[in-house]
């Protein structure tokens, strides 16, 4: 007995829909959407960290895994900080992306308060790279194999 597909119900009714031009909507040119993110120029896995300040006070969460020649979003939408800080590591060879500033990061999945006490709390600290974002609504940091001038990341101000 022949079934039919689970969506191939829906998948007519687009086809059918677009023909008849009532589909001129999925056509139209999308708006660009503010975000910070993160690209993976490297070969290998990375998992990546952010920290930021919020009206609360600080705030360190991840990880975010980042397959080897691709990109991910951290923070969708316009940033409201200026200041931005990331913490990386090589799932491979355990290489590191860090700077001065410490956070407070977990073996799995995060969101930490504050960065005081990391390891009275259960947590680690590691040093984060900070980025002055000049209050853009859009950034991008690229994550590659050589850092350029004495830089542990390399970033590019993606609205440029």
């Amino acid at each position: 007995m022949l079934r039919r597909a689970p969506h191939a119900k829906s998948r007519w009714a687009f086809l059918l829909a677009a023909a008849t031009g009532l589909g001129g909507v999925v056509f139209a040119p999308t708006p660009a959407f503010a975000d910070f993110r993160v690209c993976n120029s490297t070969q290998n896995l990375v998992g990546v960290a952010i920290g930021y300040r919020t009206a609360s006070g600080w705030v360190s969460e991840g990880w975010w895994r980042i397959e080897k020649s691709s990109c991910k979003t951290l923070i969708e939408g316009p940033l409201e900080s200026r200041y931005y800080y990331l913490y990386a590591e090589d799932a491979a060879s355990g290489g590191r992306w860090e700077g001065k500033v410490q956070m407070c990061v977990a073996l799995t999945e995060f969101k930490i308060a504050g960065t005081n006490d990391c390891f009275a709390r259960g947590f680690q600290r590691a040093g984060f790279q900070e980025y002055d974002t000049r209050e853009q609504e859009n950034w991008m940091v690229d994550l590659t194999d050589g850092p350029t001038d004495n830089s542990t990341l390399t970033n590019s101000d993606a609205s440029q």
